[in-house]
């Protein structure tokens, strides 16, 4: 049985609507409003927590099943002047990444999949170039290269095609950059006299096939994986000289202004959805499911890697087949946020006689009642950058990362391995290798749900593992309001200035500009802030103005990573600036929280804490507070077996960590399966191991230091530590020092 969904929201306050989009193969399913408080159904902790709220939608509705479609391309709306054609050029500079051997892969097209008609320029599954002209009547015109096209090599393609004299021309030529041999090559090819088709199909870019769907919505098939540069068409049959002054970069207008009909520049509008036809009709056109922008181009040279300052040597789009910015999903219910619900990790909890799913929201605080004095920051940026991951699938990587621990298999893993149209996480790689720099939140997202087990930890993680401090908050009863990291980007200082105390998640890995700035001011103006998590502040991200659904990651040429960007394209689109770590941008986390992600490993159990010899000094004697000086800290816990594991940060004083800073623990028994940070090892030697058991930078660190105006920090370090407040009925040592600290910035 399938059931699964998504909302169009993840944060919303009083009064906001919130529609939730489902599919299902059962006729029918109940859906109700529940208030989660702990995810994870381990048999040694409090178990699954989760209360109902009385809300209108709780009932049956009927069941419907729907369907994502995948894959990016650009669309321009049909117009009479790309129609019935005596003559016609077509030309582009096209970037294969991938040669299928199955379906061919769309460049330029004009054509209905049902009509069998229209135009169409693509590489076959024999990777040639390949032009169709495709009549109703079932005759058809082909012409291919005679050779086939080499992937992650540029070439200058052009059809020249005319009525008149029944001839066709493809032109090919691979490019001096990649190849020394700078032959334009050309296949010619008699065609029928036949009058070109009159086609109302759109025109896309990077796809093959337009295809109505039943609620008339228009999408591309057979996708292409790769790089296309600025396609121009012209309403005459250049020659062969001109056609090479094209190869040689000369700007269409110069060559024929006076038939060209089309011609779009792809270095403009790079931080938008459009494609800005530059030719005298201005066809502008949009693109479809986000592909990359921010890419190198043909002409790219190396001398500049910003594309700012070179706009025209990043005049590329690269498409992929398996892109996906919006699932496109009808809603079946929506739901107004009654103005006296608690702010909150809710979810709307669907089922049917043999399947459940949990839909996950965040409930902003209603300003027109008393806030807490406490917010909960939601990482709900690594919630989406870590959605669909599908590294587990990988029969290297998964093993290599898991070992020597069996890989965990959810089923919501197995759903997800079904369902490749969900597509994928910031740590996968598309189909042709390349890693994928954008994920959405408006598609079904399997693991961000409770319950869920990480593959490779065989336990909790993400919404599960902060579940676990929503959960000790309210056995504690603190009063808290929770905040996700898009609310902070949005909203900036002004959403945390009456906030006493800002709890971090688990793992706020990543960070926009906006997020850090906000932090940052909340702390020189006396805010305070316990940071329970590790590997924080860590990636620098953005999010699309245009979509804000949608968030952006570059990796760099350092960091711990599963791909590296391309040379030249480490600045993100959305925004201009450089990615990689924040770290590499003079934004090192310990400036921030006086700790940064030092080591990580997820193979072995979990270790605990011992005291510093500062820690027993009086100006920190709050924190240790009904804890013995020997005691070891967490040497349990329903994450990994310990509060320090995971991953892990330490203090670094040359990285930004405050002079002032008391180290006041640090984590031990980490085996080699902990691994130091690749950001952190210049120079291999052969004497050196960079394990656990002879680097003493394999650690968590736990932190305190003051700020102006009587602020504070706390830091601990380590993904694992919330996974360890339940121990013992919430009796234990990791819960009692979060207690001190927490009532402490209370006061």
């Amino acid at each position: 049985m399938e059931l699964i969904g998504y909302a169009d929201k993840f944060s919303v306050t009083a009064g906001d609507n919130l529609e939730f989009k489902i599919s299902t193969d059962s006729p029918e399913y109940k859906a109700d409003i529940v208030r989660l408080i702990h995810g994870d159904q381990n048999p040694r902790g409090p178990g699954f927590k989760e209360n109902v709220v009385g809300s209108s939608i709780n009932k049956k509705y009927p069941g419907q099943k729907q369907f994502a479609y995948c894959g990016s391309y650009a669309m321009v709306q049909p117009h009479k002047v790309l129609e019935k054609l005596n003559q016609l050029t077509i030309q582009t500079w096209v970037f294969p990444t991938q040669i299928r051997k199955k379906t061919p892969q769309g460049l330029l097209s004009k054509w209905w999949s049902t009509k069998n008609d229209g135009y169409r320029l693509f590489l076959n599954n024999k990777g040639q170039l390949e032009f169709q002209i495709g009549y109703e009547n079932g005759k058809m015109i082909k012409l291919a290269s005679r050779f086939s096209l080499e992937t992650n090599h540029w070439y200058f393609v052009a059809v020249t095609l005319d009525v008149s004299s029944l001839k066709a021309i493809l032109w090919l030529k691979e490019l001096p950059a990649s190849s020394h041999d700078t032959t334009l090559f050309s296949t010619e090819c008699p065609i029928l006299p036949l009058p070109f088709p009159n086609n109302d199909a759109p025109l896309l870019i990077g796809a093959g096939l337009s295809k109505k769907l039943p609620d008339n919505r228009v999408i591309g098939l057979n996708g292409f994986n790769g790089k296309i540069q600025n396609p121009c068409f012209f309403g005459r049959c250049l020659n062969s000289k001109e056609i090479e002054h094209l190869n040689q970069g000369i700007p269409p207008e110069i060559i024929d202004s006076k038939n060209l009909l089309a011609a779009w520049d792809f270095s403009r509008d790079i931080s938008t959805s459009i494609v800005r036809d530059t030719g005298p009709l201005q066809l502008h056109g949009k693109t479809i499911n986000t592909p990359s922008r921010a890419v190198t181009g043909y002409n790219w040279r190396g001398n500049e890697c910003d594309f700012k300052n070179a706009p025209n040597e990043y005049s590329a789009i690269y498409f992929h087949e398996d892109d996906l910015d919006d699932a496109g999903w009808k809603t079946d219910f929506s739901l107004t946020i009654p103005f006296d619900l608690k702010s909150g990790i809710y979810a709307a909890r669907l089922r049917t006689d043999n399947d459940e799913d949990y839909i996950p929201f965040f409930v902003r605080s209603n300003k027109r009642v008393q806030q807490a004095k406490i917010v909960f920051l939601i990482p709900s940026l690594s919630y989406l950058a870590y959605g669909n991951e599908r590294m587990q699938f990988n029969p290297m990587l998964g093993s290599l990362m898991a070992s020597p621990r069996k890989l965990n298999h959810d089923p919501l893993d197995s759903y997800l391995a079904k369902h490749p149209e969900f597509s994928a996480s910031l740590y996968d790689k598309h189909t042709d290798g390349s890693g994928f720099i954008s994920a959405s939140r408006l598609r079904p997202i399997t693991n961000l749900r409770p319950k869920y087990l990480k593959w490779r930890e065989g336990g909790p993680r993400h919404i599960v593992s902060d579940l676990y401090l929503v959960d000790w908050l309210e056995t504690k009863n603190f009063e808290f309001d929770i905040l996700t990291d898009e609310d902070l980007h949005h909203g900036g200082i002004e959403s945390l200035r009456q906030y006493q105390v800002v709890l971090t998640g688990a793992h706020p890995e990543y960070t926009t500009g906006n997020m850090l700035s906000a932090l940052e001011q909340y702390l020189s103006t006396g805010g305070r802030l316990m940071y329970l998590g590790g590997n924080g502040f860590y990636w620098v991200t953005s999010i699309y103005s245009h979509k804000p659904h949608i968030m952006e990651v570059r990796r760099g040429q350092s960091g711990t990573r599963t791909w590296e960007s391309a040379p030249g394209e480490n600045y993100h689109s959305s925004t201009g600036e450089l990615g990689g770590l924040w770290k590499h941008r003079g934004k090192p986390p310990n400036n921030l929280v006086g700790i940064g992600c030092s080591s990580m490993g997820w193979a072995t159990k979990s270790g605990g804490y011992i005291r510093s010899k500062d820690s027993f000094d009086k100006r920190v004697g709050f924190i240790f507070e009904g804890i013995k000086g020997n005691e070891i800290i967490g040497n349990f816990g329903l994450a990994m077996g310990g509060a320090a594991g995971d991953e892990l940060d330490r203090l670094d004083y040359q990285l930004g960590t405050p002079r002032h800073a008391i180290h006041l623990a640090s984590s031990t028994g980490h085996d080699n399966r902990y691994q130091q940070v690749i950001e952190d090892i210049l120079q291999v030697k052969d004497t050196q191991e960079y394990g656990g058991t002879a680097n003493s930078n394999v650690r968590a660190d736990m932190v305190y230091f003051e700020t102006p105006h009587k602020g504070a920090v706390f830091s601990v370090g380590s993904i694992s530590w919330s996974g360890s407040l339940s121990h013992n009925n919430y009796k234990n040592n990791v819960s009692q020092i979060t207690e001190n600290v927490l009532k402490k910035f209370l006061s």
